[in-house]
């Protein structure tokens, strides 16, 4: 069964992947990224998303700028997943959203 990312189905998701253990309203841009990419998304939201979860600095969330004419459909599948996207990590043998991902 698929369970289509949003918001709402944070829920569903939560035994399959991990999901935000923070309230994503409390957070406020202190960031603005250049670029909204895969890339930026598998590294640096990775941190912050640490970071938010320990409590601490809700004040750093990220606002992506995308200035290139390209940007607008990964805006359009952005907007539609309410902003949220998942971090696939994969080896040769394995490919998965980490249900409980360590940040240590």
């Amino acid at each position: 069964m698929t369970i289509r990312l949003s918001a709402d189905t944070l829920s569903a998701i939560a035994g399959l992947a991990e999901i935000p253990r923070y309230a994503r309203t409390d957070l406020s841009a202190g960031i603005l990224h250049f670029g909204v990419g895969n890339f930026h998304r598998s590294h640096q939201a990775v941190y912050l998303d640490a970071l938010f979860s320990t409590g601490r600095d809700h004040d750093w969330a990220i606002v992506g700028a995308g200035v290139m004419a390209g940007d607008e459909r990964m805006r359009e599948a952005l907007a539609s997943q309410d902003w949220l996207t998942t971090v696939v990590d994969q080896s040769a043998e394995v490919s998965q959203a980490p249900c409980d991902r360590r940040h240590d």
